[in-house]
């Protein structure tokens, strides 16, 4: 497993709006002065009417300091990187690694049999879209802006995580995608480079409660490694945070890592909405429930 890296406030215009029909009010000869004058201050009163009307909601008028709600910072490369888990963050004895982006699983590399779709060929396209993705470990596409990967170790299951920038439109599309794959490709059958048999099936997983979007999926692929008989279970989640996102996939041949993931998933959302929010994530992570 690895991978590459409000419409403006017219408070102004309104205001001039106004001074200009009491202008013209003053302007106005004889005894109709005082029912001009009367006239101009309705007019001003409807002219602030429509001003408060066209205040889009989160203007000053709307804000009890007087200013805009702050949207969230754009992500950096040193942003991407501060938002990445550490080993305190994890509990159960994870320990970082190096080379995470050096990380491939060959139960991945296969060719998806399109018989196994006899009424809706497109999705072995899906499945197979799937089975890449794991194993270059793009499952919300290429990142549009800045991308960090970690990894961490515990015994033959290992824990990767990525933090990365998106095309807000393609990034939302992608999560739609990824929550289609359970009934799309559900079960089905790959051939691996020796000819080999996998058999993977997809399942929908929980994710915490966390970010601005969410999607999880739970993949097991069974086959043969080193002369026998071998399953890879693969715990994975993905979160939006505006239009940057946290994925952490987990797992091995031990099995899938439920709870470690989900504890991922929400200490990395955290540090990555602390980053956008333009603070240092501590490095004592908060305790979650």
């Amino acid at each position: 497993m690895s991978r590459r890296p409000s419409h403006p406030v017219r408070l102004v215009a309104s205001a001039l709006a106004a001074g200009a029909l009491l202008a013209t009010a003053a302007c106005s000869g004889g005894g109709g002065s005082e029912n001009a004058s009367d006239t101009a201050a309705e007019q001003a009163g409807v002219a602030r009417q429509n001003a408060a009307k066209q205040t889009p909601s989160g203007s000053p008028t709307d804000s009890p300091t007087g200013s805009p709600s702050a949207s969230p910072a754009a992500l950096t490369e040193a942003g991407a990187k501060a938002a990445l888990l550490t080993e305190a963050d994890l509990e159960g004895g994870w320990n970082q690694v190096e080379d995470a982006d050096k990380w491939r699983d060959r139960l991945l590399v296969g060719k998806v049999d399109v018989a196994d779709f006899l009424t809706a060929k497109s999705s072995a396209t899906d499945c197979q879209a799937l089975l890449d993705a794991l194993y270059d470990d793009g499952l919300l596409g290429d990142p549009s802006g800045p991308s960090a990967l970690t990894g961490f170790a515990q015994g033959d299951s290992r824990l990767l995580e990525q933090v990365a920038g998106y095309d807000r439109a393609g990034l939302d599309a992608r999560m739609k995608w990824l929550r289609t794959l359970p009934d799309t490709c559900d079960e089905f059958t790959a051939t691996g480079s020796g000819g080999g048999e996998r058999t993977v099936q997809v399942t929908e997983a929980s994710v915490p409660d966390v970010g601005d979007a969410r999607t999880g999926l739970r993949v097991t692929v069974r086959g043969n490694a080193d002369g026998g008989p071998a399953t890879l279970t693969l715990d994975i989640a993905a979160v939006r945070v505006d239009t940057s996102a946290v994925t952490v996939m987990g797992g091995g041949l031990d099995g899938g890592r439920t709870d470690s993931v989900e504890q991922a998933v929400r200490q990395g959302t955290e540090r990555l909405q602390t980053v956008l929010d333009g603070g240092t994530p501590s490095a004592q992570p908060t305790p979650m429930d």
